[in-house]
C-alpha cells in the first residue's frame, strides 16, 4: 500500500508544485490537502479538506497519514498586521506539528526562511525562529526545517519588488560561492523536489538551507531540474 501525504499550503507556489509531483509519484496513494480554499487540482489521489487552519485541531480525525509537508507562509506586505502574521507563520505550523505527533505521523517538513532566529530584533525573523524551535519541540521523529532564500516561481498575484529582486539575484547568483551559497535564489519546483527526497531518505541535518535544498532537489530525478 502506498503512502499518504498531508499538505498545508497547497495553494502557494511551492505547495502547488509539490501536489503535482506527488500525484505523479507512484509511492503515494493519497494526498490530503488542508487549506482555506481549493487548490483547484483534480486527481483521484487528492482529498481536500477546506477548513479554518487556525482551528486545525478540529480536523484531528482526518489529519492522519505518513508525512506532513507544511508550506504555509505569508509576507509582510500581504499580512501587515503582526498578530495575524504570527497566527499564520507561527501558529499553524506549530499546531500541525503537535497534531502530527499526536497522530503518530513520523515525518514533518516545514517551510521557514533564511534569517530565522529566536533572538532577532526583527519581528518576522524572530517569529520564524520561534516557529522552528517549537516545531522541533513537538517531537516528530523525522523533522526538517527548510530555509530557502528568495523563491522563484510563477504567481497569480503581481509582486513588483519580488520581480526586481529575482532579476538582481539572477545576476549575482554565480558570485555566491562557499558560505554565501545559501543566499542564492531557488525555484519553488526545486524546493518541492527536495521535500520529497527528504521524506523518502535519511538526512542528518534538521535545518536545510537554499544551497543544500538545491543539491537535494537535484537528487530527485523523476522530474527535470
Amino acid at each position: 500500500m502506498g503512502k499518504i501525504a498531508i499538505i498545508l499550503g497547497a495553494t502557494g507556489a511551492t505547495g502547488n508544485q509539490l501536489v503535482k509531483m506527488l500525484i505523479s509519484d507512484s509511492r503515494y496513494d493519497k494526498i490530503k490537502l488542508f487549506s482555506r480554499s481549493s487548490a483547484g487540482i483534480s486527481s483521484i489521489k487528492v482529498e481536500e479538506y477546506l477548513t479554518d487552519l487556525f482551528e486545525l485541531e478540529k480536523c484531528s480525525a482526518d489529519f492522519t497519514g505518513d508525512e506532513v509537508f507544511c508550506c504555509i507562509g505569508t509576507t509582510k506586505s500581504k499580512t501587515p498586521d503582526e498578530e495575524t502574521y504570527r497566527k499564520i507563520d507561527y501558529g499553524i505550523p506549530v499546531a500541525a506539528a503537535k497534531l502530527a505527533r499526536k497522530n503518530n505521523i513520523n515525518t514533518f517538513i516545514v517551510m521557514s526562511a533564511l534569517g530565522a532566529d529566536v533572538n532577532s530584533s526583527i519581528f518576522y525573523n524572530r517569529t520564524k525562529g520561534e516557529m522552528q524551535r517549537d516545531v522541533a519541540a513537538a517531537g516528530v521523529p523525522k523533522t526538517y526545517v527548510l530555509q530557502p532564500s528568495l523563491i522563484l516561481a510563477e504567481r497569480d498575484e503581481t509582486r513588483v519588488m519580488e520581480k526586481i529582486a529575482a532579476g538582481f539575484m539572477w545576476l549575482i547568483n554565480p558570485l555566491l560561492i562557499g558560505g554565501a551559497a545559501k543566499f542564492k535564489s531557488i525555484k519553488a519546483k526545486t524546493i518541492a523536489k527536495a521535500m520529497i527526497w527528504l521524506a523518502n531518505n535519511k538526512y542528518d541535518e534538521v535545518i536545510v538551507t537554499s544551497d543544500k535544498l538545491q543539491k537535494l532537489g537535484s537528487k530527485y530525478l523523476r522530474f527535470p531540474a
